[in-house]
């Protein structure tokens, strides 16, 4: 278990915070697609952030959940596509993080020192490729095949929504076994970006977002060596996820609390420059509804990476997690909304910040666990449904 609140965090937040900053003054142009995403992520790289998960005996930070969220969170208030981005790399790894110090079968061990070798020594970044078009993040309906050939595996099949497309030097995919009907037993595999037969679109042209270099990865009889089976265990992954959600349901959740706190700023300096504004009582009330809704949402995620720190797996820990990303994915819109309706009209220019926060904003309710999957789960966990049952747990 980690500890949290550690005392190395404050210096690293500051790190974390200049990065934000230098982030914060090439987002528009990010946004606009008149600058490339590549040099922020570069900026992650240089500031060592790509370690922060990975276990202190092989050479990460040993970063808490609830630490990483902070990270997250302050990332993000610079740049949100960014943070989001950023955050797809310790969704791919961040569940093999939490095994450190866990004595693990020598194929897993093998696995396990491998990744993190890459991370810290060569500086690569992974990614997650689970998406794919109509059925989303959900495993179960996963079509992307593989089959065993020789000493390895083959995959084939196409991913959509592909974070740090291009960017990314390694790829976490999950597929179902060639052959099978049903995908109960999915497996993760590692394809690599320079592997043949992978492929990426163009960038998607999305509303916002344009900084998570975004795209389609296609996959044509990509062969894998079997060390990059994931965890070197073939059906592991639903099960994994039913048990331990919290990466897949809520990892970004920091994310979102970061552009919701970049709203909630960027309101209050656009009314110092108004005092007819600033001075009314209704605004005044309004701002103040906004800002003890963004306190409480932050304490609910907080609360609920403590609670993975402290109970990793637990049904509370799971149930927390699922209700905090409700609260965040609805809060931030809100806070967007609200902000244009005090600001006027004027706020709402195609060159200022707060046009692009509002669609920023919006991407939460499509990124999983959607809003009715999260009250659904705490709806079934509050009723007394087995939740460690994959029957009811909809992926």
């Amino acid at each position: 278990m980690h500890a949290t609140d550690t005392p190395h965090t404050e210096p690293l937040l500051d790190r974390v915070r200049r990065t934000a900053e230098e982030l914060r003054l090439r987002s528009a142009e990010v946004d606009r697609g008149t600058l490339t995403p590549h040099d922020g992520y570069r900026l992650v790289r240089e500031a060592g952030l790509l370690t922060l998960l990975l276990p202190r005996e092989h050479g990460g930070a040993g970063l808490s959940y609830l630490d990483y969220t902070k990270v997250l969170e302050t990332l993000a208030t610079g740049d949100g596509a960014t943070a989001l981005g950023f955050n797809m790399h310790n969704v791919a790894i961040g569940s093999l993080c939490e095994t450190g110090g866990t004595v693990l079968p020598p194929s897993a061990s093998r696995f396990r020192d491998w990744v993190f070798g890459e991370v810290v020594e060569h500086g690569r970044m992974f990614a997650s490729a689970t998406s794919e078009t109509g059925s989303g993040a959900k495993l179960r309906r996963i079509q992307a095949t593989y089959r065993t050939s020789g000493d390895g595996y083959i995959l084939k099949g196409t991913k959509a929504f592909v974070s740090l497309a291009g960017i990314a030097d390694h790829y976490v995919v999950a597929a179902r076994e060639d052959g099978t009907s049903e995908a109960d037993e999915v497996s993760h595999f590692v394809v690599s970006r320079d592997d043949p037969g992978v492929a990426f679109s163009g960038v998607w042209d999305g509303a916002a977002l344009r900084g998570t270099q975004t795209a389609t990865m296609t996959m044509n009889e990509v062969e894998v060596p079997r060390h990059r089976l994931f965890l070197g265990v073939e059906g592991l992954s639903l099960f994994k996820l039913v048990r331990e959600p919290h990466w897949m349901v809520s990892g970004y959740m920091g994310a979102y609390l970061g552009i919701a706190e970049s709203i909630l700023r960027l309101m209050v300096r656009l009314l110092k420059d108004n005092e007819g504004r600033r001075s009314s009582p209704v605004v005044q009330a309004e701002v103040g509804r906004l800002a003890v809704e963004l306190r409480a949402a932050r304490a609910l995620v907080h609360s609920a990476a403590r609670q993975v720190d402290e109970g990793r797996g637990s049904l509370e820990a799971n149930t927390a997690v699922h209700a905090a990303k409700y609260c965040v994915g609805e809060l931030a819109p809100r806070l967007a909304l609200g902000a244009a309706r005090i600001c006027g009209s004027g706020a709402l220019r195609t060159s200022g910040p707060l046009e692009r926060l509002l669609r920023e904003a919006a991407f939460c309710a499509v990124m999983p666990a959607k809003p009715d999957e999260c009250l659904e789960y705490v709806g079934k966990s509050t009723l007394g449904f087995n939740m460690f049952d994959a029957q009811n747990f909809d992926w």
